[in-house]
């Protein structure tokens, strides 16, 4: 089912997120449209939306919320079915599209390692090659020492995604941009309280897979919300 509809999230990122498209995406887009040089565009979210009963979406779906077509390199091709679920999709200006991962606890970070199996696995296993070659090349330098771990095994979640941030703007020149909206103050599940927690979370993660100590993979974005600024949206 590549199109999976929500409930309405009681707690964590889930919630966090709901809220933040439907009711303060002005919170977001003030996050992320600075990184991108986009002086006078405007995001338009595809999901979650309420009145799309919070549908997440994957595989061909995804592509369709976001009307892009691979043309050079389909995604049957790069990876199998139940490939990644997004938390919220976008559009910049209406064609730049936005693949959205939201974080609240440190936790979600450490996600388990592929599950995949036989044929499926091989292609998952060429694709994040494939992948790692591209966003570890700017970590050559003499300072990075640390061996890159195996992506389909260590952090898994984050290099999927950066797998498909990689198919959709090196593959197919599609000008595709990867989130990861990390919530600060999410006492709920008690997450981090400030940006550099969050920072000294990811930087072990960004070393571990070789892409290298204090940076973030090309063409990713990190945004940071605080949920005390939405705490009155969500009292709605």
């Amino acid at each position: 089912m590549p199109r999976i509809e929500q409930p309405k999230a009681s707690k964590g990122s889930q919630r966090w997120l709901q809220i933040l498209v439907n009711r303060c995406p002005q919170l977001l887009n003030e996050q992320i449209l600075p990184q991108m040089g986009g002086l006078g565009a405007r995001i338009e979210w595809l999901s979650p939306l309420e009145n799309d009963r919070y549908a997440e979406y994957r595989d061909q779906d995804f592509l369709e919320r976001l009307k892009i077509q691979l043309d050079r390199r389909p995604l049957k091709s790069f990876w199998p079915r139940r490939g990644p679920q997004w938390d919220a999709l976008g559009l910049v200006n209406g064609k730049e599209p936005i693949l959205l991962e939201a974080k609240a606890h440190i936790a979600e970070l450490n996600s388990p390692a592929s599950q995949a199996r036989g044929p499926s696995r091989d292609k998952i296993r060429q694709s994040l090659e494939e992948a790692r070659r591209f966003f570890c090349r700017r970590a050559s330098s003499a300072n990075d020492k640390t061996p890159a771990r195996d992506w389909l095994t260590t952090f898994y979640q984050y290099t999927n995604r950066l797998a498909h941030l990689y198919l959709l703007r090196e593959a197919n020149r599609i000008p595709a941009h990867l989130v990861f909206l990390y919530f600060v103050n999410a006492e709920d599940v008690r997450g981090p309280t400030t940006r550099e927690e969050w920072r000294g979370a990811t930087n072990p993660c960004h070393i571990l897979l070789g892409i290298g100590a204090n940076r973030s993979p090309a063409h990713v974005i990190d945004a940071f919300v605080d949920v005390a600024d939405l705490r009155e949206a969500s009292s709605g």
